[in-house]
């Protein structure tokens, strides 16, 4: 029997397969280890393998592809409709197996090496900005605790800080803390 769609649930350790033949009986359904999957999907035949959207998905996708499958990656709404019966890892690679083969289904573009680098920048950036802003806000509430307002935006809390560091700005308000007592 030959499998001509395979549907890849993928996980953190332990991965589902499930293949189905091309008169739709089912050839393969297994869990496989990480280090397993390569070594599986080499040793079959060129098919359509259907991977939902997820963290690691394109890279599995791209690995897959260089093996000579046709992978398709799916978002996970809508593999949602084809899940029959309660969650699991099996029932799961069953949905995308079914879902891969309807023709009017949407796919997910695989992302490049490259590609998925420049997206990390821009989510380390954008992780960056919100802490930023969530210091900023965070300091501009305490020092409003002892009567101190600091406008908004980051120019004026900057500004507010390097005159605090310039001695042009003082708190009279605040008392110094002496924070050996916490240290020990």
């Amino acid at each position: 029997m030959q499998v001509t769609t395979v549907g890849l649930d993928l996980a953190k350790n332990i991965f589902q397969v499930h293949g189905i033949t091309e008169a739709g009986d089912v050839a393969v359904n297994r869990s496989l280890r990480r280090a397993q999957v390569l070594a599986f999907f080499e040793r079959m035949d060129p098919c359509l393998v259907g991977i939902e959207a997820c963290g690691t998905s394109h890279h599995w996708a791209r690995e897959l592809t260089k093996l000579g499958h046709e992978v398709r990656v799916i978002p996970p709404m809508y593999v949602k409709p084809y899940v029959k019966r309660s969650k699991s890892d099996a029932v799961d690679a069953e949905a995308i197996c079914e879902a891969v083969t309807r023709p009017t289904m949407r796919f997910v573009e695989i992302t490049s090496v490259e590609q998925q680098a420049a997206l990390s920048l821009h989510r380390a950036r954008d992780l960056i900005v919100r802490q930023r802003t969530w210091l900023i806000n965070m300091l501009r509430s305490l020092l409003a605790e002892f009567g101190v307002s600091i406008a908004r935006g980051l120019a004026r809390a900057i500004s507010y800080a390097q005159g605090l560091l310039d001695g042009e700005w003082s708190c009279p308000d605040l008392v110094p803390v002496s924070f050996e007592r916490y240290s020990q």
